[in-house]
């Protein structure tokens, strides 16, 4: 039995590398000889100007404009599976020059669901001058009913029910730069579920789960605590992420006396590479990798570990719906390739797989692997924040869900 698992993780491990060297390969052999641009970049703004007759070519005035906005309202799916109206706004804008400090973000993304589902979130990621301080923050209020699939990565599609509540979140997280790229600092999060009701079932979500932490009918499953953060960002741009790296370390603890429903703690640990491969032209590999488990067992069961909820931006699983795989572990690996189409940037691809795995909630062991794949195109909506279109295809053994974004996934 022992040699079997030694066995089942190393062919695990074979994958995994398998799966983050394929993609290095495939841009390697497209790579062309770097050359000097010659050709202006284009957005999709500049050529809506072009066609009613503005002159794309003339220099823009340095009329001090400092504030960049990105509108976006579509029809598009959302997280968690559904077709929505969505009206997604973004700001990009610097708070000191640009030749030191990062672009600061800011989103608000309303949407509601032919399902029914409504949500508004509003996100900022705001660098101070010469990136001396990183301030973030995150709320959200989301009537949120979607299936669930219970703990442990076994469950067959068609075992699952549908969970009914109402969420709202208040992230706000304050870093100090102690180096160059590295910053430390304290957080404070909150995560408050509540009218929770598995819908049409008599089972409940307790009994089809087998977990007893949040998942009482009607039940306020309310997580309030500190962070403690370290963050080593060189990528200067969230949006669409310049070559560097990315690593963000998380610890949460969350005591009953700030009002937490149960005393837990979790770990989150995030690491990203990007790789480029020319300096005129977006010809780039990006690498994504985090581990995110609750270190003990008395986590409300909304606030476990879960493919599609990784703490910060809801993005990973493309190919898999949200809340599909739920444990106190989740292990995730992600590789995306992208390319631009056309010289001048207006439009590009990308192809992409990910990987991912869950605990098993009697032996908390990694024991099943779930693959996804799919492509998509780029169209470059703001050249001045480097904000591009995303349209996405994802898909899985049992699934296919199409993805419509601002900016890069990661």
């Amino acid at each position: 039995m022992a040699i079997l698992k030694l066995y089942n993780k190393i062919e695990h491990i074979k994958v995994i590398l398998f799966l983050f060297c394929i993609t290095p390969l495939m841009a390697f052999a497209q790579n062309k000889n770097m050359e000097e641009d010659t050709i202006a970049r284009r957005d999709l703004i500049g050529v809506i100007k072009s066609t009613f007759h503005k002159d794309f070519n003339r220099k823009p005035h340095n009329n001090g404009k400092k504030i960049s906005f990105s509108f976006l309202p579509v029809s598009s799916s959302v997280p968690g599976g559904g077709i929505a109206l969505v009206t997604s706004t973004t700001a990009g804008f610097y708070l000191g020059e640009r030749k030191n400090t990062s672009l600061s973000t800011v989103s608000f993304s309303p949407y509601i669901t032919l399902t029914g589902r409504i949500g508004y979130t509003f996100k900022s990621n705001l660098w101070l001058n010469t990136n001396k301080w990183e301030i973030m923050g995150d709320t959200r209020f989301l009537y949120y009913p979607q299936y669930t699939w219970g703990l442990g990565g076994s469950a067959d599609d068609e075992n699952k029910i549908s969970v009914n509540y109402k969420y709202v979140r208040f992230y706000q997280t304050v870093l100090r730069r102690i180096k160059p790229y590295f910053l430390a600092g304290l957080g404070y999060l909150a995560d408050w579920h509540f009218d929770i009701d598995a819908l049409n079932d008599t089972a409940g979500l307790a009994k089809f789960t087998g977990y007893p932490y949040g998942t009482s009918a009607d039940e306020n499953s309310f997580s309030s605590g500190l962070s403690v953060n370290l963050l080593y960002d060189s990528r200067r741009n969230e949006f669409n992420p310049f070559p560097g790296y990315y690593g963000n370390i998380v610890y949460r603890f969350n005591p009953k006396f700030l009002g937490s429903t149960e005393n837990w703690h979790s770990l989150y640990v995030d690491f990203r590479r990007y790789l480029a491969f020319s300096t005129t032209e977006q010809n780039m590999v990006a690498f994504w990798a985090y581990y995110w488990t609750a270190l003990n067992s008395h986590a409300p069961y909304l606030d476990l570990p879960s493919i599609g909820w990784d703490p910060y931006q809801q993005r990973s699983g493309r190919g898999f719906p949200q809340n599909r795989y739920r444990g106190d572990g989740l292990l995730y690996f992600e590789t995306e390739y992208r390319r631009d189409i056309t010289a001048d940037g207006l439009l590009g691809f990308v192809l992409f797989t990910n990987i991912n795995s869950v605990t098993e909630p009697v032996t908390h062991q990694y024991e099943y692997i779930h693959l996804a794949a799919g492509g998509g195109l780029r169209i470059k909506l703001n050249k001045r924040t480097d904000t591009n279109i995303s349209l996405d295809c994802g898909v899985s053994r049992e699934y296919f869900a199409v993805y419509l974004n601002l900016g890069e996934t990661f």
